[in-house]
């Protein structure tokens, strides 16, 4: 696989910024337009708007119904498709490389024309108050959700991205109109492509569409990076059969130096078959089907989490068993068999996650957001194999501070009880 990336870049007098890489050897394209703003950028009262502009987009524009946009997509074999970040809105689609200026066309139509029907906003606003209660029944989405609440409180950070009953109840034509013309702007905006393509041809196309679209950037409400808050939280949920855990520390930024020692610590700790957890929880012990760590991390903040679930009898068990790899992780250097195996599969992952065009097209607007500069992959691939042991274990002793740990303990507790001095590492 070559390492040298195509990538081109052309910014339009409005702001645009257009993204494209060129990948000879597949058949299909995908594309993105990009919002530089997700659902922490919300005020508190509209909270979930961004994620309800999402779903309304695709219920009409001046030009097409609902039912023509899915069916012109449909025509072709395209992936339409659209998601709502804490940081960002994407709105998607994947054609083949011969479909492209079909594809152009009904994307750009939905983001810069939509008409926001009050009945269709009607409609939509019962899809997706089943969209929270669907959420709120997935035990796996629900304990996630507490712990993010309360780790970040009282920041939108912590809020939920689809907003909640009482918001979602409350928008109306304008105040969705209110947000669209605030972000949908030039410069707070990304369009990015991957795939089977010509830089120059895709540029005159998107050109075509969007250099009308008025310039300037969003002004943004939270500059202040959030406070990390180290809360124990016990919800009961008698009609759960399993206690769900969250165990969370915060974590470094996005674009933070050390990024690639924190991926590697992840890999060791909860990140595959061959981590720490999976082995010592599930398959000594055999507390848990399902355990696991994810890192979060966003512009300014982030969290590293351990998730698990089991039954409540054995879930004090289980979080001292994590206690223990977090000291572990802390006192003793890796031996230079799991160091490789970790970085290896790390690598791994890297390289088959930029296989599809898809995976490519997404791996620009990030870069380009949140760094402003293009990885290549042999870059990536040197800088996760320069991570040294020491390097590891510091971070272990920088992330798992006892007074950080935050806990999120749902399900059937049936008087379960979790103290700070249980959280020691």
């Amino acid at each position: 696989m070559s390492n040298e990336r195509n990538i081109r870049r052309t910014i339009l007098p409005n702001g645009l910024t257009i993204l494209t890489e060129q990948m000879n050897h597949v058949r299909s394209v995908a594309m993105g337009m990009w919002i530089r703003a997700g659902s922490r950028h919300e005020l508190p009262e509209v909270n979930g708007i961004s994620h309800f502009v999402e779903h309304m987009v695709f219920k009409g524009t001046k030009s097409r119904s609902a039912q023509r946009i899915a069916r012109e997509v449909d025509a072709i074999g395209g992936n339409l498709d659209a998601f709502t970040g804490k940081e960002t809105v994407c709105f998607n689609m994947k054609v083949l490389d011969e479909h492209v200026p079909t594809a152009l066309e009904v994307l750009s139509d939905l983001v810069l024309n939509p008409v926001f029907a009050p009945e269709e906003i009607n409609r939509e606003r019962g899809v997706i108050l089943e969209e929270i209660k669907m959420d709120e029944d997935n035990p796996d989405y629900l304990v996630h959700e507490i712990f993010t609440q309360n780790f970040w409180k009282d920041h939108p950070l912590g809020k939920p991205i689809l907003g909640t009953k009482e918001t979602v109840k409350s928008f109306e034509r304008d105040t969705l109109f209110g947000y669209y013309d605030s972000r949908f702007l030039g410069g707070n905006m990304v369009f990015t492509a991957a795939g089977n393509l010509n830089h120059d041809e895709f540029v005159e196309r998107v050109t075509r569409k969007f250099e009308a679209l008025p310039a300037g950037q969003s002004v943004h409400a939270d500059e202040h990076p959030p406070k990390t808050a180290a809360r124990i939280n016990l919800r009961n949920k008698k009609s759960l059969e399993q206690v769900q855990l969250c165990l969370g520390v915060p974590s470094p930024p996005v674009a933070d130096e050390q990024r690639y020692v924190t991926l590697v610590l992840n890999t060791v700790l909860g990140g595959g078959m061959s981590s720490r957890l999976f082995q010592t929880v599930r398959e000594e012990r055999g507390l848990a089907y399902a355990i696991y760590t994810d890192l979060n991390p966003y512009r300014d903040t982030g969290s590293l989490c351990v998730y698990a679930g089991t039954s409540s009898s054995k879930a004090i068990e289980v979080v001292k068993l994590v206690m223990e790899e977090f000291s572990k992780l802390k006192r003793e250097p890796l031996n230079a068999d799991e160091l490789r195996r970790a970085k290896d599969q790390l690598k791994g992952n890297l390289l088959l996650s930029l296989e599809s065009s898809m995976s490519r097209m997404s791996n620009l607007a990030r870069q380009q957001m949140y760094f402003n500069y293009f990885f290549g992959l042999q870059e990536i691939l040197d800088k996760v194999e320069n991570v040294s042991a020491e390097q590891v274990m510091e971070m272990a002793n920088t992330l798992f501070q006892p007074e950080r740990v935050a806990a999120t303990l749902l399900g059937r507790l049936d008087g379960l009880k979790l103290t700070r001095d249980q959280l020691v590492c």
